[in-house]
């Protein structure tokens, strides 16, 4: 199956691509839109969910999203007019690296897309170009909770633990980048447990509802080697670290 279908099918019921509630989705924003009302930029938006919340709470707001998946854009463009909101809304069917802004963004959110800047540093360089001077930034990231063993290595797939730090060097590296944390959020078990079931519960009930589909077997496989790598690997190693940053300079 393709990459972002899965992806999609796998977010159906839990459409913020993180481990994150949704009262704690709508305190970030909040926080992060206090008296900034203005321009908003998401890079590595999917379905725009996050844009969607931001702009039905905010009726001035006006905001930009930018992602490769085009069925997903096109997903977001038809809920924002469910919600009335398409007027205020632009997605762009595009490599967020290659994104330059014509105007900058009082806020701009990057929440579980750094892979696709190459890590955390350079997504934050990214969100800076398009960032209104005394901006804010809103982005997530994973982190080691702890060192991971050779288990949650497996189950995540990844040959070493480089990819991420713990929560300290997490924050130093932003910090000495000089940005200045103003508001931070670790997502909570609870958080992590309703993302990853909803992930492998909706791939496996896509699976279960197209029987006859030439992807369904290898998607239920999928699932199950999903909720397995988790369950038996990563679950209580790998955390997820919200930040709402500005710039000290």
């Amino acid at each position: 199956m393709d990459h972002q279908l899965r992806s999609r099918i796998a977010h159906s019921d839990h459409p913020i691509a993180a481990p994150l509630s949704d009262r704690n989705v709508q305190r970030l924003l909040d926080r992060a839109l206090r008296g900034r009302a203005g321009r908003v930029l998401d890079l590595g938006c999917g379905e725009a969910a996050w844009l969607l919340r931001a702009l039905a709470a905010y009726p001035e707001l006006q905001a930009v999203g930018v992602d490769l998946d085009e069925a997903a854009l096109t997903l977001g463009r038809e809920r924002a007019e469910a919600l009335g909101v398409a007027r205020r809304l632009g997605l762009h069917h595009q490599d967020a690296k290659e994104f330059k802004a014509h105007q900058p963004f009082d806020v701009v959110l990057t929440v579980g897309a750094t892979h696709a800047f190459g890590g955390l540093l350079p997504t934050l360089t990214a969100a800076r170009e398009s960032l209104a001077p005394g901006g804010l930034v809103l982005i997530g990231d994973c982190f080691w909770e702890r060192e991971p063993d050779a288990a949650a290595l497996a189950g995540l797939g990844v040959p070493n633990a480089d990819d991420h730090a713990d929560l300290t060097g997490t924050v130093r590296l932003v910090t000495e980048q000089g940005w200045v944390p103003v508001l931070g959020h670790i997502s909570t078990p609870e958080e992590w447990d309703d993302y990853e079931w909803a992930w492998a519960g909706s791939l496996a009930e896509w699976a279960l509802d197209h029987p006859e589909h030439p992807d369904s077997a290898e998607t239920a496989t999928v699932a199950a080697e999903h909720r397995l790598g988790w369950l038996g690997g990563y679950r209580g190693t790998l955390g997820f670290l919200t930040l709402l940053l500005r710039r000290a300079d």
